[in-house]
């Protein structure tokens, strides 16, 4: 049996320089919360969307995303605590590349 892989074309359209530079322990950790926040905040309002009117809408999609983020979140809480011990500056480079698929 043949099965035909699809192929998804990718070009790059755009990249934002979203963050970038040297941050004190604490300004880098507000930086990295505030970001995780933001995406918590979509995908919650997403699930919101989804289930308004339907208690069977499927929110597979943003409850695993949500689930991901929160463990990331803590992950970047224990790096920033760690970090603090050593009385290092912290370094981001953050860039957003948004992409066209045709």
């Amino acid at each position: 049996m043949k099965v035909a892989n699809a192929k998804t074309e990718q070009t790059t359209t755009q990249k934002i320089q979203l963050v970038e530079g040297e941050f004190t322990i604490s300004e880098a950790n507000d930086v990295v919360t505030s970001l995780i926040d933001e995406k918590l905040n979509f995908h919650k309002l997403q699930r919101l969307s989804l289930s308004e009117g339907s208690s069977f809408a499927d929110t597979r999609y943003p409850d695993g995303r949500i689930g991901e983020l929160e463990r990331e979140k803590a992950t970047a809480r224990a790096f920033f605590a760690e970090a603090r011990k050593t009385g290092a500056t912290i370094k981001i480079n953050g860039t957003l590349e948004i992409s066209l698929l045709k």
